[in-house]
């Protein structure tokens, strides 16, 4: 299936690509019951007029001719924008899966929270609210590992790339009117960095209740992630099938030095059957034997404590006040996690975090006024406009204190 008899060759599509300039593409995959997501199927589009027939291709990474090479030098070429929709996942895929950068990203999921419309709109609503377009979307859920693909599956694929350049074609113009297209852009270059690696420091870093635990625990975690990762990745199993996070911190607090011990904990399951209870049991010895002094700290940010929701509250008022008067999605301003980064930082007197509300555009649409509001040096009231009839519309105004 990597050239359908009913498509075009995938040099004579990629050639069409960089005729016009521009892809579309979206991926099929399955992650479920895996140490990493497995990549299924790649669809590709370009624009009609860029190829004489058929303007879209399936690709199957899993068929045993499969060859991406040229795929992957076309998704490396800066000059190629790439269109996705909901991309992170199949940018992440094709990184691994092909060994390349994919460069010049467009999501228009993305593109549309810039464009006033919901940050997390799906491709068929979009399609709808955009284009006026229904699709039917009937084979989502359906086994993309398994082959023969139906025809269902196949026409599925299809619709998701068929209608992707002339949405991002939409949603550009929207977004050139409004003056907000590089704004676009500028999160999107985001994207070309997004990875499905699993790095087990990070791994970790989130780990739940790891404040709890001292030094000597924190060490051991650290030693059953890595553990955890090398027998789910030589198992392809997900990693919270071979040892959850929460039987994982418990072992890491309680130090079992036998079987019976291991037993004795709850959440733990199959860690404590068989050949992987002594390697559990292992771990536990060998980071127990390692010097206090090589624990490793708690990369984190000060802490929050109860006092800063009202403040917290207080910024958020402000960032989805300007998110409305500039007709954006709230969530491409702030997270709550970065208003209480702030609001930490303020309370602390330590230095701005590196959050993405102090960033960029962010920062000259709301951030600065993030931080004056904090520092005290400007006031929020309520402002109601009593023109149109008598029907008020509330908004939030920003004053310099006295």
């Amino acid at each position: 299936m990597s050239a359908p008899a009913n498509g075009p060759s995938l040099t004579a599509l990629l050639e069409g690509a960089r005729a016009a300039g521009r892809i579309a593409l979206d991926t099929e995959f399955m992650g479920e019951g895996r140490y990493r997501t497995l990549l299924c199927l790649i669809q590709l589009a370009v624009d009609p007029a860029a190829l004489a027939g058929e303007p879209t291709l399936l690709l199957d990474p899993l068929s045993e001719d499969f060859e991406g090479s040229g795929l992957a030098a076309a998704l490396h070429d800066p000059g190629l924008e790439v269109i996705v929709h909901a991309g992170r996942q199949d940018v992440a895929l094709l990184r691994r899966v092909l060994d390349t950068e994919v460069r010049s990203i467009f999501d228009t999921q993305l593109a549309a929270g810039f464009a006033g419309l919901a940050a997390q709109a799906s491709y068929d609503s979009l399609l709808g609210e955009v284009l006026s377009l229904r699709v039917a979307k009937s084979a989502s859920f359906t086994r993309w590992d398994a082959r023969p693909l139906s025809a269902e599956q196949l026409g599925y694929a299809r619709e998701d790339v068929v209608h992707l350049l002339e949405l991002a074609d939409a949603l550009q113009a929207r977004l050139t009117s409004l003056g907000r297209l590089e704004w676009a852009r500028e999160e999107c270059r985001a994207l070309e960095l997004a990875s499905d690696e699993r790095d087990p420091d990070a791994i970790f870093e989130r780990l739940p209740r790891l404040g709890s635990l001292n030094g000597r625990s924190r060490t051991i975690a650290r030693e059953l992630v890595r553990w955890r990762e090398r027998t789910a990745e030589r198992q392809d199993r997900p990693v919270q099938g071979v040892l959850s996070d929460a039987g994982l911190v418990e072992i890491a607090k309680r130090k079992p030095g036998s079987r019976d011990e291991l037993l004795k904990l709850r959440g733990i399951g199959a860690g404590a059957q068989g050949r992987r209870a002594q390697e559990v049991l292992e771990v536990v010895a060998r980071a127990r034997r390692q010097a206090g002094e090589e624990a490793p700290p708690l990369a984190r940010g000060p802490a929050g404590r109860p006092e800063d929701a009202p403040l917290i509250a207080l910024a958020e008022a402000l960032v989805r006040a300007r998110a409305r008067e500039a007709g954006l999605a709230y969530e491409l301003l702030a997270a709550r996690a970065d208003l209480q980064a702030i609001v930490a930082a303020v309370r602390t007197g330590e230095g701005e975090p590196d959050v993405r509300t102090l960033r960029g555009w962010r920062r000259e649409l709301v951030g600065e006024q993030v931080l004056e509001l904090l520092a005290g040096r400007v006031s929020l009231s309520v402002d109601v406009d009593g023109a149109g009839g008598g029907q008020g519309r509330r908004g939030v105004r920003v004053e310099p204190r006295p």
